[in-house]
C-alpha cells in the first residue's frame, strides 16, 4: 500500500511572510526564434519506437515491460514529527520497477502543476579531460526526444507552461510549470527525451557552441566568475568539485557524438532520476501517470561511484591573478563538510552570523564601519561531497586588498574566541528559517526542495528536519565549528588584481598561476536561463 506522509514543520512565530514571484523565462543564449511547432499526437502509452539509432537497451536482458507501480513501490518511514503547527505538506513516494523514484505533493490552491526531474548527473560525475558534459547535456535535453525534436519549448509554451533547467556539481534538474490539462502531455514529452534523446551531430555542435559562449560570458570574461573558478581549482587537489560545472574550453571541444550517447545512456536512465510532481494532482493519479509514461523505459547499469579522495590541506595557499576589472576582490576559503555531516547546521548558522544583513559581523567590519569594501558575503553550500566555506569581498576604490583581508581575518579570529550572543544567534536562525519558508511558497519551490533533498541527502524527508537541526545549534556549537574549520593551515586565498589578461588554463589543472562560478542557486549552479527567484534560498541550496 502507498503511504502518505503528513509532516508538520515548526516555523518560528517571528518569521515574516514572504511572497514568491516568478522570473520571466528567457531563451538560451544563441537561440533563434523558431516557428510554433505542430504538436505530435499523444500516444496511448508513452513514447515508443524511437527513430534514432540509440534507444535505451535493457542491460543484460530483453526489453521486458515493467510491472505496475503498485507492485514496485518502496515505503518510507515517516519523518520525525515536530511538536505542532507550521507548514504542512502531504508527500507520497513510490519507486517504479525500472528504478525511477516518484514523489507527489498534492496542492490544489491553484489549478497548476510543477514537475521536476532530477538526474544524478553533475560535474562531480565527470573526469579531468572530460569536463563540462553534464552541463552540456542540460542544453542538449531541450532539443527534445526523437518524437519531439526541436519542438520541446514550443509544446510547453503552447500548452500555457514554462520550462527551464539548471546544473550543479551534484545533479541536473529540469522543471515545467503548467495548467492541469497539460499534465499528460508534459509527462509524455519528458518521457520521450528520457527514452531516446535526439542526439545528432547538428544538435551537439549547436549546443557545444552555446555552452562555450556561456563559459566566455560567465567565467573567462567575468571577473567574479573567474575568481570563483580560480578559488576552487586552488583549494581542491583531487575532489570532483574542483572544476567549474561549465567545464574547460578544450574539454568541451573533445566531446564526441559517441561520448554524448554513452553519457546519456548511463546518466539519463530512470534508475538515476527522481520525478517530483507538485500541485493539483493526487498521488494515485501521479503514480499512475508516471507508470504509464515512464514505466516501460528500461533501467541501465548504475553509474560508477564517485570517489572522494581529497587529501587534507597542509598549509595556506595564496593565488594572485590579473584580469580586466574595475575593482580588486578577494576570496578566502576553508575546507568544510558535506550536507549530511553533523556539523553542517552549525556552519549554516555561522555563515549567517558572519554575513547576512547589515548587522552581521563582516558587514559591520568591512562595509558599514570603515568602508573598506563595497560588498562582503559568505558562501557555504549543502552538497554530497565536502564543500568550501568561503568569504568574498570587493574592495572600495582607494582601499587595498591587504586592508580588506586583514579585516576579514580579524573577524574570523574573533568568532573563534567570541561566540555569537543571543541576538546574533536568534537572527541567524530566523533568517535561515525565513529562507526555508520562502522556498515553500509556490508549488515549484516545493517540488524543487523535495527533489533537492531526495537527491543530495538521499531522503526528501530530511527537509522536514532542517528547522529542528538549526534550532538545536548553540552559540558554543558556532564557536566550535569556527575553531575546527576556519583553520589557517587549511586556508586558500585568491586575489583578483585589476588589469592584464585572465590566466590561460590547461585542461584539468592549473597553468602557472594555480587556480576554480557564481549562480543563483549557489555558486555551482548553471542555469539555462533565470529561474524562479523565490526558490533561491538556503533551504533549497542547490
Amino acid at each position: 500500500m502507498i503511504r502518505t506522509i503528513l509532516v508538520a514543520v515548526v516555523v518560528a512565530a517571528t518569521l515574516a511572510a514572504a511572497s514568491a514571484t516568478s522570473a520571466a523565462e528567457q531563451p538560451r543564449p544563441g537561440e533563434e526564434e523558431k516557428p510554433t511547432a505542430v504538436e505530435p499526437a499523444l500516444p496511448a502509452g508513452g513514447p515508443t519506437s524511437p527513430k534514432e539509432e540509440h534507444p535505451r537497451e535493457q542491460p543484460g536482458r530483453g526489453g521486458k515491460p515493467s510491472p505496475r507501480a503498485e507492485d514496485a513501490q518502496r515505503e518510507q518511514p515517516p519523518p520525525e514529527q515536530p511538536a505542532s503547527g507550521g507548514v504542512q505538506l502531504d508527500v507520497a513516494r513510490t519507486k517504479l520497477a525500472n528504478g525511477l523514484t516518484v514523489l507527489v505533493h498534492e496542492d490544489r490552491s491553484a489549478p497548476v502543476v510543477s514537475t521536476y526531474l532530477f538526474y544524478r548527473s553533475g560535474s562531480r560525475n565527470e573526469h579531468p579531460g572530460r569536463t563540462g558534459i553534464a552541463h552540456l547535456f542540460e542544453h542538449m535535453m531541450f532539443n527534445g526526444g526523437v518524437h519531439t525534436e526541436g519542438k520541446f519549448d514550443e509544446i510547453i509554451e503552447t500548452n500555457g507552461g514554462s520550462t527551464n533547467g539548471y546544473t550543479t556539481r551534484d545533479f541536473t534538474a529540469y522543471m515545467e510549470s503548467f495548467p492541469v490539462p497539460a499534465l499528460e502531455r508534459v509527462l509524455w514529452i519528458e518521457a520521450d527525451r528520457m527514452r531516446a534523446l535526439a542526439i545528432t551531430p547538428k544538435n551537439l555542435e549547436q549546443e557545444r557552441g552555446i555552452v562555450k559562449e556561456e563559459r566566455r560570458l560567465r567565467v573567462d570574461n567575468d571577473p567574479g566568475g573567474k575568481l570563483y573558478e580560480e578559488l576552487y581549482l586552488a583549494a581542491y587537489v583531487a575532489s570532483a568539485y574542483r572544476w567549474n560545472p561549465v567545464g574547460f574550453m578544450a574539454d568541451l571541444d573533445l566531446i564526441t557524438l559517441a561520448d554524448a550517447k554513452a553519457y546519456f545512456r548511463t546518466y539519463y536512465a530512470p534508475n538515476n532520476a527522481t520525478l517530483v510532481l507538485a500541485g493539483a494532482v493526487s498521488p494515485a493519479d501521479g503514480f499512475a501517470l508516471a507508470e504509464r509514461y515512464f514505466g516501460a523505459i528500461p533501467a541501465q547499469e548504475p553509474p560508477e561511484k564517485v570517489v572522494d579522495d581529497e587529501p587534507p590541506q597542509s598549509g595556506p595557499k595564496l593565488i594572485r591573478f590579473r584580469q580586466a576589472a574595475e575593482l580588486p576582490a578577494i576570496a578566502i576559503a576553508y575546507h568544510a563538510v558535506n550536507a549530511a555531516h553533523a556539523d553542517r547546521p552549525a556552519l549554516d548558522v555561522l555563515q549567517y552570523v558572519l554575513s547576512q544583513g547589515e548587522s552581521s559581523r563582516l558587514y559591520r567590519a568591512l562595509v558599514r564601519g570603515p568602508e573598506l569594501a563595497t560588498s562582503v558575503d559568505v558562501s557555504f553550500e549543502s552538497a554530497i561531497l565536502p564543500e568550501l566555506f568561503w568569504v568574498y569581498a570587493q574592495a572600495r576604490p582607494g582601499k587595498s586588498l591587504a586592508a580588506v583581508q586583514a579585516a576579514i581575518l580579524r573577524e574570523l579570529a574573533k568568532v573563534r574566541t567570541q561566540p555569537p550572543d543571543a541576538r546574533e544567534l536568534r537572527k541567524a536562525k530566523n533568517l535561515l528559517q525565513a529562507g526555508y519558508v520562502r522556498g515553500l511558497k509556490t508549488v515549484s519551490g516545493k517540488a524543487n526542495q523535495l527533489g533537492f533533498y531526495e537527491t543530495v541527502y538521499g531522503d526528501y524527508a530530511e527537509m522536514f528536519r532542517e528547522v529542528g537541526r538549526w534550532e538545536a545549534v548553540t552559540a558554543a556549537d558556532v564557536q566550535r565549528v569556527a575553531q575546527k574549520y576556519l583553520d589557517e593551515q587549511a586556508q586558500t586565498t585568491v586575489e583578483l588584481i585589476p588589469g592584464g589578461k585572465a590566466p590561460a588554463r590547461r585542461r584539468g589543472g592549473p597553468s602557472g598561476t594555480p587556480p576554480g562560478e557564481s549562480g543563483p542557486r549557489g555558486p555551482g549552479a548553471l542555469h539555462r536561463s533565470q529561474t524562479d527567484g523565490a526558490d533561491d534560498t538556503k533551504g533549497a541550496r542547490s
